[in-house]
């Protein structure tokens, strides 16, 4: 692979982490196989959402999901029937509504996460441990380079370039479920 300065260096470094993000994706989808109840994209980023701030209203929750508030609602009034979250009245503002995971729903989330670490594990206990260490420390880099690019934990929803340095970027959720 060619080094970093030489020309399509940075392609064919694209290209092979799209590779392996494409397996990601794979053993992303198996640890949903294995858990129950069923549940979409869009509803576990909603429940990771609701997990990373617990409390939070629709319309921020609409704002981290980069969703429309009627569309959120709906997402919602799903995992409420489903018993994954709670919905109820703010405390001190009586228009405002919060949303809350059920322990069901915390337990669904442990869950997945259980099924993909052991997924991700049988792949990792093939590498080399040499290997292993350069993936570890290249994610690092990848984290890092990121989180200057998105402080905010990920690219905007709706497919914008990146903000301009020092412009705040709007609030994302990450998908670690």
């Amino acid at each position: 692979m060619p080094r970093p300065g030489r020309s399509g260096a940075y392609e064919d470094s694209a290209a092979a982490v799209a590779a392996a993000a494409e397996l990601l994706a794979v053993l992303h989808a198996r640890g949903q196989d294995g858990a129950a109840p069923a549940v979409s994209p869009s509803q576990l980023r909603a429940l990771l959402a609701v997990e990373g701030a617990e409390g939070v209203n629709l319309r921020t929750l609409s704002e981290v999901l980069g969703s429309r508030p009627p569309s959120v609602t709906r997402l919602c009034d799903r995992l409420e029937a489903m018993g994954l979250l709670t919905r109820s009245q703010h405390p001190s503002r009586r228009r405002e509504v919060e949303v809350r995971l059920t322990p069901v729903g915390r337990a669904l989330l442990e869950e997945r996460r259980a099924i993909r670490v052991r997924e991700l594990s049988a792949v990792l206990g093939r590498m080399a441990p040499e290997a292993l260490d350069a993936l570890v420390a290249g994610l690092a880099a990848f984290r890092e380079a990121a989180a200057e690019t998105y402080p905010s934990g990920g690219p905007p929803a709706d497919g914008s370039p990146a903000p301009a340095s020092g412009e705040p970027a709007p609030a994302r959720v990450q998908d670690s479920a």
